[in-house]
């Protein structure tokens, strides 16, 4: 084998340890955030709380990463991203343990604060991360890279409420009606006992997010750079500061279509009479339908279809799904909102190659914290569509999706154009 055969294979083995090690970053993503859909009627129980109360989840959770993005921005400016990404595992791992007090009191608001400051961590982890798959190779294979770390993360996501849901919400059917039985002491005893069933494995998670921080110090993993502007090229601000508006609010819809669709749907089965037992599972089978988005993607990005298309594509069928929930009558229309994780599975991994296109140095900073942002388009959804509920109702509160993938719509073709 010659010397540069070896300099080759050296380089590719490097190139799948990176993929392999942000791909475990990916997976902590997902199980932190898909432990939401568990979460929500896990507390609207023990906190007795209304549905657009237990809404509040997802929005304490997402809301961190629209206030701490600039922040964690300069955070990341002076470490770096390897060490910005250790820091970010600390101060989840502390969000984890704050649940312990949460449910010795049987706090919401503790427990929101908890949330809050793991989505600050995860926001750490997002804006050093996201950059970091989307420049170690091509630009135009950035979606396919995206992907197979949106498997990661929708492993993990299918995993997370399966394991939460047998751990906190075992038997939660029986537990509904005898709660309904009880009087107000032992009512209120039996919820202290369900709050604090979350203790043990929220104390699990804190350990091994501290474990992991203290290993990536030993990954080796390189600092990645941006490739610098052509001469000439550099975007007019005018130019710049739009190309962010419209990345964010990409963003911002495509995060809260995906948090609507995984998140909404266990109240959504309950309300069309399926027990808590079975609905509680339900988010993961709109992660599965997720999986296979993503398992597509990789299969024909970019040799069969380009990303944008992709993304077009995704736009339009996230739109026509929307439609069928709104208008199939009964149970079936469940179905239509986990068939939802398919056309959302390319919106995020087309997203980012769109809208950092042509950033170098601090714009890259800068637009990758702007996109991080839009993140709160999964804090502040599903709260207004809680709201919709008791407006107008389960179903009809999904109209709105439809605006949201009409935007998305608009800026894959504008992409398109701008190629």
């Amino acid at each position: 084998m010659s010397v540069s055969e070896n300099s080759e294979l050296h380089s590719r083995k490097q190139y799948t340890k990176y993929i392999l090690i942000i791909g475990a970053f990916f997976f902590i993503f997902g199980f932190v955030s898909w432990i939401n859909a568990t979460l929500i009627p896990y507390l609207k129980i023990a906190c007795e709380l209304e549905d657009w109360q237990a809404y509040l989840v997802p929005s304490a959770f997402y809301i961190a990463y629209t206030v701490m993005a600039f922040p964690t921005g300069y955070l990341l400016q002076r470490t770096g991203m390897v060490k910005g990404i250790s820091a970010g595992l600390y101060v989840m791992a502390f969000g984890c343990l704050l649940f312990v007090p949460a449910a010795m009191t049987r706090s919401y608001l503790l427990f929101l604060v908890g949330l809050f400051i793991t989505g600050t961590g995860l926001t750490v982890l997002q804006s050093a991360v996201n950059p970091y798959i989307t420049l170690l190779g091509p630009r135009e294979s950035a979606a396919r890279r995206i992907s197979i770390m949106g498997i990661c993360n929708k492993t993990a996501g299918i995993i997370a409420p399966l394991i939460m849901g047998s751990i906190i919400l075992k038997n939660s059917d029986k537990l509904i009606a005898d709660l309904a039985t009880m009087g107000v002491n032992e009512r209120s005893l039996r919820l202290n006992q369900l709050a604090q069933d979350v203790i043990v494995p929220y104390c699990i998670l804190a350990s091994i997010w501290i474990v992991v921080a203290i290993l990536i110090r030993f990954a080796h993993l390189p600092e990645i750079k941006s490739e610098p502007l052509a001469e000439g090229a550099k975007p007019a601000a005018s130019r710049k500061n739009w190309q962010f508006f419209l990345g964010f609010t990409a963003i911002f819809f495509a995060v809260g279509v995906e948090v609507l669709a995984g998140d909404t749907i266990s109240n959504y089965g309950q309300y069309h009479g399926l027990g808590l037992d079975f609905a509680k599972n339900l988010s993961s089978y709109t992660l599965g339908c997720m999986m296979v988005g993503y398992l597509v993607g990789i299969a024909v990005i970019p040799r069969v279809i380009s990303q944008q298309k992709a993304f077009y594509i995704s736009s339009l069928l996230g739109l026509v799904i929307s439609f069928l929930i709104i208008f199939i009558p009964g149970k079936l229309s469940i179905a239509f909102v986990a068939a939802l994780g398919f056309a959302n599975a390319m919106l995020w991994a087309a997203i980012w190659p769109q809208a950092l296109k042509g950033l170098s140095g601090k714009q890259l900073s800068t637009g990758a914290a702007v996109l991080i942002m839009g993140i709160a388009g999964g804090a502040l959804l599903p709260p207004v569509f809680g709201w919709l509920t008791k407006e107008i109702g389960h179903q009809q509160a999904y109209w709105i999706l439809i605006p949201c993938y009409i935007f998305l719509i608009y800026y894959s073709i504008l992409g398109k154009k701008d190629k």
